[in-house]
């Protein structure tokens, strides 16, 4: 695993090289198309682009794709849309999986408690959630102590949390420590990353 995270790969945008967790791989399907390669498996030559929408988009704008593999490709005009879309069905598939595996709650109550026991590995906020609801939320885990390091995932909807745990109308959950945890928290960081929110540092993912 300290292996994985030392690699490093040239963003042929920016042309800096940098660690592969910060870059994202795209690769030719075998009908010509470029398609975005979230887990980096798929196999030939591939291109990595700083994860960030802006730089995708500028990519496809600048043709660097074609540049890079030294071969005529055909870009999907929505390239930066499709990675946002890979990475929230991984993350919501991670969520699935920590639930199935006894390692995330729903529903206000229980996710108050864990928080205020301070026995939450990470916050879930849908992103349409009322601001109050998110607050309150936010008082608990501050009455649990571990306020400052609690990770606050806010990438996806209520629609797509409800999918992805098979329930309705799903505003707020937790997820307990464990791997499963750690596996939908990494997901959600590099989300994050890529969509680049401008709100406020306060740990939101």
């Amino acid at each position: 695993m300290g292996r994985e995270k030392d690699v490093t790969r040239l963003c042929a945008l920016t042309r800096e090289e940098k660690p592969a967790a910060a870059l994202i791989r795209f690769a030719v399907s075998p009908d010509g198309v470029l398609a975005p390669d979230v887990d980096s498996k798929a196999p030939g030559r591939g291109v990595w682009i700083t994860l960030s929408s802006d730089a995708v988009a500028e990519a496809v704008r600048k043709k660097v794709f074609a540049r890079s593999l030294k071969e005529n490709v055909t870009v999907p005009p929505d390239l930066a849309q499709q990675v946002r879309t890979r990475l929230e069905q991984r993350l919501a598939g991670a969520l699935g999986l920590a639930r199935k595996a006894g390692a995330l709650a729903t529903g206000a109550a229980k996710v108050a408690g864990l928080l205020e026991a301070g026995r939450a590995a990470a916050l879930i906020t849908a992103s349409d959630a009322a601001p109050d609801g998110r607050r309150k939320m936010l008082q608990s885990a501050r009455r649990g102590g571990n306020a400052e390091t609690l990770a606050h995932i806010e990438s996806l909807s209520s629609a797509q949390l409800g999918l992805a745990l098979g329930l309705e109308n799903v505003i707020h959950a937790a997820l307990t420590p464990g791997a499963a945890a750690n596996s939908a928290i990494e997901r959600a960081n590099r989300l994050a990353l890529y969509i680049a929110t401008d709100r406020e540092e306060d740990g939101t993912i």
